[in-house]
């Protein structure tokens, strides 16, 4: 199977990295399960771990020379990452008695 490759990557809180795809999917791949193995170990330190570029094709993500991971690793293993919609909750704007409702109860709750 052909995987999309690597376009961006952003080091997260976390051990985890964000990784953005060529075909436009971004996935959070969480890099802290690796820690235990010692090809991976270098990953413990921040300063390190912040180092992450797209390896040179897109075919994964590169710490050196000796650390790196597979664009297959991260598509395979990472979880697509939630976007938040900016269209507003249908039911809070189209109901204005449920809106007039939920602030009644947060007063009375006040």
């Amino acid at each position: 199977m052909v995987y999309p490759r690597v376009q961006s990557v952003t080091p997260l809180p976390g051990k985890r990295l964000r990784v953005t795809f060529s075909s436009g999917v971004s996935k959070v791949y969480d890099c802290a399960p690796l820690l235990k193995s010692e090809p991976f170990a270098p990953l413990k330190n921040d300063a390190f771990f912040a180092r992450v570029r797209p390896a040179q094709g897109g075919y994964g993500v590169v710490w050196n020379d000796e650390v790196d991971l597979s664009e297959s690793e991260l598509w395979l293993h990472g979880k697509p990452e939630r976007t938040v919609s900016r269209r507003p909750r249908s039911a809070a704007h189209k109901s204005p008695g449920r809106t007039t409702a939920r602030r009644h109860h947060a007063s009375v709750s006040s």
